[in-house]
C-alpha cells in the first residue's frame, strides 16, 4: 500500500493526492469542492507578487483565502527576488500558511515578464529568489517547477538542488519543459530522477487524469504524492477515486446522477455567491463545459446553459437537464 502520509513543513495532509493552482479555475469554490472529496491540500491561483496590483478584483478574489482548509497555501508569481519576499510577507499577513512559488507556468503572458517556467533558464535568479522567498517568511516555502527549460535543457536536477540548498521545502514538478507547453505526454523519468536527488519530499505532476494512470505514475516515479491539475476539471471527485482506487486497487463505482445533480447545482450556486450573478455566470460557464464533457446526452443542454445570463436560467437548466431520464449519466472515465 502506497503509504499517505505528505508532510510539508509541520503540516502533514490527509491524502498525498492535492491540487494543483490553475489560473481561472482553482478559485475559492472550486477549492472548497476538491477539498469536500478528499485532496489534502489545494493552492489559490497565481497571484502576481506585484502587490500595487492586488487592489483589482481578480486579485481580490485570489486572495480570498478558505482560512478553514489548512494548511492554507498562496502561489505567487514574479521575477524580482525583493518584490516576491514582501509578497510572500503579505500572503502571511493575510493568513498564508504555506507560499509556493510559481516556476512551471508555461503561458506566454507569464514567461514575457521572466516569471513561472521562464526562471528556470536562469539558476542564479532562481538561487536569489527562493533564499529571498525563505529568509522572509516563518512558514514553509514551496516549489511549482517544470523538468526543465526545453528538452535539450532538462536542468529540473540542478533547481531541485538550488532549491534544497535554499531551504524549500517541497517541490511540485511537471513532466514536461518549458517549451514543451502542455503539447506531447508528460515524461516521469526526469521526475523519478528527482526524487532520488533530494530529501525534500517530491510531488508528481502532469497528465495525470484516471486513477490508475496517477497510481501508476506514483510507483515509477517513487514520488511523495501526486499533483492533480486538468484531471479534476469537470471532476472534482477525482479525489475520492483515487483514495479509493489506492485502498482497494479498483475503481470506485460511478457517481449516480443524484449525487451529480447535487455536485453541479452546488457549484453553480456557490460560484454565483462568490462572484456575483454577472462574472459568476461568466465563471460557471467553462465548468459547466468541463462537467459536460463527462457526462452523456449532454450537448443541448451544454450549448443552452453557457449561453445565458443569469443564474436562475444556469440553475434552471441544470435542474431540466438531470430531470430527464437520459440526463446525469456518466461517461466512462
Amino acid at each position: 500500500m502506497i503509504s499517505s502520509n505528505l508532510k510539508i513543513g509541520p503540516y502533514e495532509l490527509d491524502s498525498p493526492f492535492v491540487l494543483a493552482p490553475m489560473a481561472g479555475v482553482t478559485d475559492k469554490p472550486f477549492r472548497r469542492l476538491c477539498r469536500h472529496f478528499g485532496a489534502g491540500m489545494t493552492t489559490s491561483e497565481m497571484t502576481t507578487a506585484d502587490t500595487s496590483l492586488w487592489q483589482t478584483p481578480k486579485s481580490r478574489h485570489r486572495l480570498d483565502l478558505d482560512l478553514d482548509a489548512e494548511p492554507v497555501t498562496v502561489q505567487i508569481a514574479g521575477s524580482e527576488p525583493d518584490q516576491l519576499a514582501l509578497a510572500a510577507r503579505a500572503c502571511v499577513d493575510r493568513g498564508a500558511q504555506i507560499i509556493d512559488i510559481n516556476m512551471g507556468c508555461p503561458a506566454k503572458k507569464v514567461c514575457r515578464k521572466l516569471a513561472g517556467s521562464a526562471l528556470m533558464k536562469d539558476e542564479a535568479l532562481v538561487a536569489r529568489i527562493l533564499d529571498a522567498v525563505v529568509t522572509a517568511v516563518d512558514v514553509p516555502v514551496t516549489l511549482k517547477m517544470r523538468t526543465g527549460w526545453d528538452p535539450e535543457h532538462r536542468n529540473g536536477l540542478q533547481i531541485a538542488r538550488i532549491a534544497e540548498d535554499c531551504g524549500i521545502q517541497s517541490l511540485a514538478v511537471h513532466g514536461r519543459t518549458r517549451a514543451c507547453r502542455y503539447q506531447g505526454e508528460a515524461e516521469y523519468e526526469t521526475i523519478a530522477r528527482i526524487k532520488q536527488t533530494v530529501s525534500i519530499p517530491v510531488i508528481a505532476n502532469g497528465d495525470l487524469t484516471t486513477p490508475e494512470k496517477s497510481l501508476e505514475v506514483l510507483r515509477l516515479t517513487n514520488a511523495d504524492g501526486l499533483m492533480i491539475g486538468r484531471g479534476a476539471q469537470g471532476r472534482p471527485w477525482i479525489f475520492r477515486e483515487l483514495l479509493f482506487y489506492r485502498e482497494n486497487g479498483a475503481q470506485k463505482v460511478p457517481l449516480d446522477k443524484n449525487e451529480l445533480r447535487a455536485i453541479m447545482l452546488g457549484h453553480l450556486d456557490d460560484l454565483h455567491r462568490f462572484y456575483g450573478e454577472k462574472r459568476g455566470v461568466r465563471v460557471a460557464r467553462k465548468h459547466l463545459t468541463w462537467y459536460c464533457d463527462k457526462l452523456a446526452n449532454a450537448d443541448e443542454f451544454r450549448y443552452r446553459a453557457v449561453r445565458v445570463n443569469s443564474a436562475s436560467e444556469q440553475l434552471r437548466l441544470t435542474k431540466e437537464y438531470f430531470d430527464r431520464d437520459d440526463g446525469g449519466l456518466s461517461l466512462a472515465a
